[in-house]
């Protein structure tokens, strides 16, 4: 007997399904369901919410949400061999578990929200775990269908998300992060949790949308971050000059220091420096 429900232990689960995990999948099982019941709490309340879940495998995250109270899980899963498992968790929590079979980088989850919002809250693949949130990061309009991302990404990633400026791990990922959020390291989780085990250990982000962002062209914003960024050791009047502008005259505009490095800037400078560019192009 599991310690959250009357369903079998996730290794019997494995087993029968013959759900050994795929590294061409990204997968890294969760087995300990009194940790996937502290990732679920981590994500708030869960009365009344729809959770979406990407990538629930044997489905130990699955059942803890649905354990806490989530009033339907929308779970979308590429390996096949998993839905057979997903549709047991089902038939004990009916009506509330809907098993997606797809790719999450392709998914749009609008259709089945109905005009309300979701809460992701996912043990995410290796692979397409920044993928996925870049994605969720740059959705258009803003706010987003979701009020929350709670997600699991390798410790390094992790860091990169809710780096400050002055950091070296400060870079496009903290900026995008900060410019749409409010990012969160809630706890780290050992490699030994997982089957199988990774080489590093992992994190669990909680990111909240900000409600209006400081207001500038998302895909301007990315341009500049690129260039930026791209030749980080650089200053910017040199890293820049990939705009296509003058960087001088362009730095001058958005107020900040030419002599500067990518990484000293706060998320406003580069905000600033997106307006700036978008104004010269449209004068020009």
């Amino acid at each position: 007997m599991s310690p959250i429900d009357d369903l079998p232990a996730l290794r019997e689960v494995i087993r029968r399904h013959g759900l050994s995990a795929k590294k061409t999948l990204g997968q890294n099982f969760l087995l300990d369901l009194n940790l996937t019941a502290r990732i679920a709490r981590a994500a708030g309340p869960l009365d009344d919410v729809t959770v979406l879940e990407v990538g629930p495998g044997p489905g130990g995250l699955t059942r803890a949400l649905l354990t806490l109270g989530a009033r339907r899980v929308i779970a979308i899963e590429r390996d096949e061999r998993a839905i057979g498992a997903l549709a047991e968790i089902s038939e004990r929590y009916p009506g509330r578990l809907d098993v997606i079979s797809g790719n999450a980088l392709d998914f749009d989850p609008r259709p089945h929200l109905h005009g309300g919002l979701a809460r992701v809250v996912a043990n995410l693949p290796y692979n397409i775990a920044t993928a996925l949130l870049v994605r969720w990061l740059t959705l258009d309009p803003w706010p987003p269908w979701y009020d929350s991302l709670v997600l699991l990404f390798q410790r390094e990633v992790a860091e990169r998300i809710v780096a400050p400026p002055g950091s070296k791990t400060y870079g496009r990922l903290s900026v995008l992060a900060g410019w749409r959020s409010e990012a969160k390291i809630m706890f780290d989780i050992a490699p030994s949790a997982f089957v199988p085990p990774p080489k590093v250990t992992s994190s669990l982000v909680r990111l909240v949308p900000r409600a209006a962002p400081l207001p500038c062209d998302r895909r301007t914003l990315e341009r500049v971050t690129e260039a930026a960024f791209g030749q980080r050791r650089k200053m910017l009047r040199q890293s820049l000059k990939s705009l296509g502008v003058d960087p001088i005259a362009l730095l001058a505009d958005a107020g900040l220091d030419p002599t500067a490095r990518a990484e000293e800037i706060p998320v406003e400078g580069f905000v600033a420096l997106a307006r700036a560019l978008t104004e010269r192009r449209a004068t020009s």
